[in-house]
């Protein structure tokens, strides 16, 4: 329990929080880099996603790829690149958007299918093109689940960048290393006590957003869902016409 103790202190001295490569310098390389990671798997697994929601093909091999990305073993990975390349940011970012890749884009084909066919339907039958349905009814609908997907993006990208300071590339994971290397517990505890919390605030931020951007239409719909479907479905069509004339 005092060493719990003690790294909330060595957390909250201020001699930490000041001069040289101190925790806020640590703290924003983290979060710098954990951003570039999601920002490209988002990129890359979100449009991918989509299609394969709003097609239905491709679905076996994303599950297959990213079966194979998740086993992956990342230490493993980084030496081979750091071999390749050098030390530096960019073996860093590759290994981290090879993982970060399968929950986005699970996130994102889960929630392109989860949208109600009827509802995809009575959009085609109002006159939306593909993009229009893709644009106005699918992703506004699959946002909940695309914002999961990204929570489970980041937690992962967050956690693990950690790793990257055995290969002298700084972040809150460099406590760790320090801790390690010197024999510091009270360092190296502090340094997993930063990580966690990190990880748990950005955590907290998206699940907030995800509650938020559940469309108004929808949230009304489940308070009134045992309401006579004819109104429903005149409802669904009022908000696909609206969403076209915008």
């Amino acid at each position: 329990m005092n060493l719990f103790g003690d790294a909330f202190v060595w957390i909250f001295d201020p001699a930490h929080w000041t001069g040289g490569p101190d925790v806020s310098g640590h703290l924003l390389e983290h979060l710098a880099a954990s951003g570039l990671c999601v920002l490209i798997a988002v990129a890359i697994a979100l449009p991918i996603g989509v299609a394969i929601g709003h097609t239905g093909k491709g679905r076996g091999a994303a599950i297959l790829i990213s079966n194979i990305a998740r086993a992956v073993p990342t230490l493993g990975l980084l030496s081979i690149l750091i071999l390749l390349t050098g030390i530096g940011l960019l073996p860093i970012v590759i290994v981290l958007v090879i993982l970060a890749i399968p929950p986005m884009l699970a996130g994102a084909y889960a929630g392109i299918e989860s949208v109600d066919r009827q509802t995809i339907d009575a959009a085609r039958a109002l006159g939306m093109t593909e993009w229009q349905i893709i644009a106005r009814v699918e992703i506004p609908l699959a946002l909940p689940l695309l914002i999961g997907g990204l929570r489970a993006t980041a937690l992962q990208v967050i956690a693990t960048l950690g790793v990257a300071s055995a290969f002298v590339f700084g972040g809150l994971g460099i406590y760790l290393i320090n801790g390690i290397n010197t024999g510091d517990y009270t360092q190296l505890l502090a340094g997993a006590i930063l990580i966690t919390a990190l990880a748990l605030i950005v955590d907290g931020v998206l699940a907030i957003a995800q509650r938020f951007v559940v469309p108004r239409g929808v949230a009304h719909g489940r308070t009134d869902q045992n309401g006579p479907p004819n109104r429903t479905r005149a409802r669904r069509s009022r908000a696909l016409q609206e969403g076209m004339q915008s």
